[in-house]
């Protein structure tokens, strides 16, 4: 598998702890990771036995390479371990060498030194006193502290944003966390989180979950700074973004131990058929496929919001902590509602932030469903000409959503004017031929009205302005386009703080930050916009475009540099 960041999450300034905490694997944590995971002994020889079965199953019909694996165990009986004669022959080079007395051949030379009364070369100097230590030198008054120095090296300043990046390298998927700051135009990875599969969505969350180990057992829930992760697994977690070298997540929604994700089921035997996979049933509290999109209700901080490839959307209430289970096999966190609108996967969902009860999602059936979560029964929705990779909210109009397709194509919907009968015509206000392949990222300025970003499958990432007209139709025009040399585009989305600033990243493994406001052409396209906002747009000496340095970079800056002065 290629290297690939799949999406990108930001986190506003002053959220994150100015001091993150290690992770601390003690025994109130290991009781939590315990229940949270279903680690016991008999589930651990369980899960191993059926992973052998079904690679026994597996094997069957195997042909070629695969089917020598068959031959070398039935050889495994006639190997040999030659590692009895070696150690015979170490054995009898230990006595040869015994005569010499190795082991005490430094002993003389200090007890040679201390009757002599001094250390090896400074015996002559009179009156000097060696510490082996510094902090046991009384003429040392700084101590250096070790654990002072790391402090400092992971310190997040009020002044800095987070950004999460879910990237995927060599098959280890992980979780990247950057800090930007904007004021040195200077962006480095902070810390890291491994992942257990594939990432495919990312959502922040300042909700402290019921089984995090951050939070109190009474009292309000606090705020915190988390993030939400869909994977290929059915399952979806949740991990601090104040916790350096965290093992497990502070939260797991689903049920591992019943979709057994990471068991392979097959559906018959031979090479070919091998590859196929049962498809799991359906369940109204857990999913049963992967995670493709993730939702956070901002009003009703305890809920959260999932589209899976099995069809459904689900609703966590992350504020229920894990029930033990009937059958005695652990502890689970089920989802309190599922609602099965569409009939295909569905890539994304999104709660509206005016209206925090209604949600909006889509599908690859080709269909956009608007309902409320108290009466879904009762929803719109429209048809569309391609499969949908992304939607928003306008976040400046209640009642008007964008959605992107993959056939490059953005629209804007007013869910107003939708009908409840997908076979009855069901217009957009507007459409935008946005890019040339899918138009894979989407996202609404939230500090300024009337401005999205979109991304590509071109690898180009284009800001557009929107305007009402008199006679009532929009008036959309592109102000920026730019190939930020991230490949693909898969995500890109707006500052929470800055008004023009982007982050964006694809299958290049590489993140991107993109100050629009650098560009002339853009600052006055908005001018009118930032006014009426009271926001400032401060110039740049600098094209605008801020990224990681790679080490590789950095030896070919350097040897441009050496070349410009042997010239």
């Amino acid at each position: 598998m290629s290297s690939l960041i799949s999406c990108v999450a930001w986190v506003k300034r002053g959220v994150a702890a100015r001091h993150p905490r290690k992770y601390v694997l003690d025994e109130k944590e290991l009781e939590r990771v315990s229940a949270l995971a279903h680690i016991e002994l008999e589930d651990a020889r369980v899960e191993l036995e059926r992973a052998h079965k079904a690679a026994i199953k597996m094997g069957k019909g195997a042909e070629g390479e695969e089917a020598d694996d068959d031959d070398e165990d039935e050889n495994e009986d006639q190997w040999v371990d030659e590692g009895d004669d070696s150690m015979a022959n170490l054995s009898a080079k230990k006595d040869e060498l015994s005569q010499y007395n190795l082991d005490g051949y430094d002993d003389d030379d200090d007890d040679d030194d201390e009757a002599a009364g001094g250390f090896g070369p400074f015996s002559n100097i009179k009156g000097l006193t060696f510490y082996r230590d510094n902090t046991d030198d009384p003429y040392i008054t700084v101590k250096e502290d070790p654990e002072d120095e790391e402090r400092e090296e992971l310190e997040i300043l009020p002044t800095d944003n987070l950004i999460v990046a879910a990237k995927t390298e060599d098959d280890v998927s992980q979780l990247e966390i950057y800090v930007y700051d904007d004021s040195q135009e200077n962006v480095y990875v902070h810390h890291d989180l491994m992942l257990p599969n594939f990432p495919l969505c990312l959502e922040w969350l300042d909700f402290s979950p019921a089984s995090s180990s951050g939070i109190q057992a009474d009292g309000p829930a606090k705020f915190g700074n988390y993030i939400a992760v869909g994977t290929m697994d059915p399952e979806i977690e949740i991990w601090s973004l104040d916790v350096v070298e965290s093992m497990y997540p502070d939260m797991v929604l689903g049920r591992p131990d019943k979709t057994a994700a990471h068991v392979p089921v097959p559906i018959g035997t031979g090479k070919k058929k091998r590859k196929k996979v049962k498809q799991r049933p359906r369940s109204s509290v857990h999913h049963v496929d992967a995670v493709l999109g993730l939702s956070w209700n901002k009003t009703h901080r305890h809920m959260l919001a999932s589209a899976s490839a099995d069809q459904t959307v689900k609703l966590w209430d992350l504020s229920r902590a894990p029930v033990a289970e009937e059958d005695g096999t652990g502890e689970s966190v089920p989802a309190v509602r599922s609602f099965d609108a569409h009939k295909d996967k569905v890539q994304a969902v999104q709660w509206n932030q005016k209206e925090p009860t209604v949600l909006l999602s889509g599908s690859y059936d080709r269909t956009v469903r608007v309902f409320d979560s108290r009466a879904p029964d009762t929803g719109v929705g429209a048809v569309l000409g391609a499969d949908v990779e992304a939607i928003r909210w306008d976040p400046w109009e209640s009642h008007a959503f964008y959605v992107s397709l993959e056939n490059g194509l953005v629209l804007n919907f007013d869910a107003r004017t939708l009908p409840t009968d997908l076979a009855s015509p069901s217009p957009a206000r507007f459409t935008v031929s946005a890019h040339d392949g899918a138009a894979s990222a989407l996202d609404v300025n939230p500090l300024i009205r009337g401005c999205i970003c979109t991304g590509g499958a071109d690898k180009v990432v284009k800001v557009w302005n929107i305007d009402q007209t008199e006679g009532g139709k929009p008036s959309v025009s592109m102000v920026a386009s730019r190939n930020l040399e991230v490949g693909k585009v898969f995500s890109a989305v707006f500052s929470p703080d800055d008004p023009l600033t982007i982050a964006a990243a694809g299958s290049k493994a590489k993140l991107q930050i993109w100050d629009v406001g650098a560009n002339g052409g853009a600052r006055k396209a908005f001018a009118s916009k930032l006014a009426e906002a009271g926001k400032v747009i401060k110039e740049r000496e600098s094209t605008g475009l801020i990224g990681v340095v790679s080490d590789d970079e950095e030896d070919t800056d350097a040897e441009g540099d050496r070349g410009d002065d042997d010239s």
